[in-house]
C-alpha cells in the first residue's frame, strides 16, 4: 500500500479509537478524571481534529502532525491510563482503580485501542514523509 493511502487509513482507524476511548470517558463520567488530565485530554482531542483534517485535506504538513500527535498521544495515554497511580494529578490509573473509577474491560479496550492507533498514526505520518 502507498504511504499516503496507509496514512488516510490509519487516520481512519485512528479516528475510531478517538470516539472509542472518548466514549469510555463519558460511559465512567467525567468526575473521575482531574483537571489536569481533562485538560491534556482536551489538547490532544483538538490536536487529533487538526491532524485528521490535515490528512485529510492532504496537507503538506499532515505527515508531521501524524508523527508528533500520534507518538506524543501514544506516550501520554500509556502514562496516564497504564503506569500506577504515582503521577499524582497526571494519572487516571487503570491498575487497582478504585470502584468509583468505573473502569472494566472495555475502558482498556478502549486506551490498548487508542494507543495503538496512536502508534500507528505515528508510523504512517513517519512513512508518508517523503511521499506526500
Amino acid at each position: 500500500m502507498a504511504p499516503d493511502t496507509a496514512l488516510r487509513w490509519t487516520t481512519v482507524v485512528f479516528t475510531v479509537a478517538l470516539v472509542v476511548h472518548g466514549a469510555d470517558h463519558l460511559r465512567r463520567g467525567m468526575s473521575t478524571l482531574s483537571m489536569l488530565v481533562m485538560a491534556l485530554g482536551t489538547i490532544q482531542q483538538l490536536l487529533a481534529l487538526v491532524t485528521i483534517g490535515l490528512v485529510f485535506t492532504h496537507h503538506r504538513r499532515a505527515p508531521l502532525a501524524a508523527m508528533v500527535v500520534g507518538f506524543a498521544s501514544a506516550v501520554g495515554f500509556t502514562v496516564v491510563h497504564l503506569l500506577p497511580s504515582w503521577f499524582g494529578p497526571l494519572s487516571d490509573s487503570f491498575i487497582a482503580a478504585p470502584p468509583s473509577a468505573h473502569v472494566n474491560g472495555f475502558s482498556w479496550f478502549a486506551a490498548i485501542f487508542e494507543i495503538l492507533a496512536d502508534v500507528g498514526i505515528g508510523i504512517a505520518g513517519m512513512r508518508a514523509r517523503t511521499s506526500w
